[in-house]
């Protein structure tokens, strides 16, 4: 296999896992509105940790792979500083909130930012809606 074909099979995996780490997110996020009980079960509190783990090492392989590092394009750094406010929102929402409507803002604010990860991605632009 060569260099391009290990980028694609690694881009591949990282686009998979930034899909079923959103839905999974999703999931979560409404069972924390509807059925909290259900972030008990063992597999929710373990699956999403594995998806984030395969994502974070698939987007530093890329990164590694394809010579982009963030801050030194925008649209990478832009992503990144997204990423962390969506990991806040998204703890903020699932576990730290103390009422209901502060959790679902959050969780409101979380699903906006993972939006805007993906449409900056897609477009490698840091305002992809303009």
């Amino acid at each position: 296999m060569d260099l391009a074909s290990h980028y694609y099979a690694i881009r591949t995996l990282h686009i998979a896992c930034v899909s079923a780490s959103g839905a999974l997110f999703l999931l979560r996020g409404l069972w924390m509105l509807a059925a909290p009980g259900m972030l008990q079960r063992r597999w929710v509190r373990t699956l999403p940790h594995l998806v984030d783990t395969l994502l974070l090492a698939s987007a530093v392989t890329l990164a590694v792979l394809s010579g982009q590092y963030p801050f030194a394009q925008d649209w990478l750094g832009a992503k990144v500083i997204a990423l962390v406010l969506y990991v806040v929102l998204g703890g903020v929402a699932l576990r730290r909130g103390r009422t209901r409507a502060i959790r679902a803002s959050a969780f409101g604010a979380a699903l906006v930012t993972f939006a805007y990860i993906v449409s900056v991605a897609v477009t490698k632009h840091v305002v992809p809606f303009a």
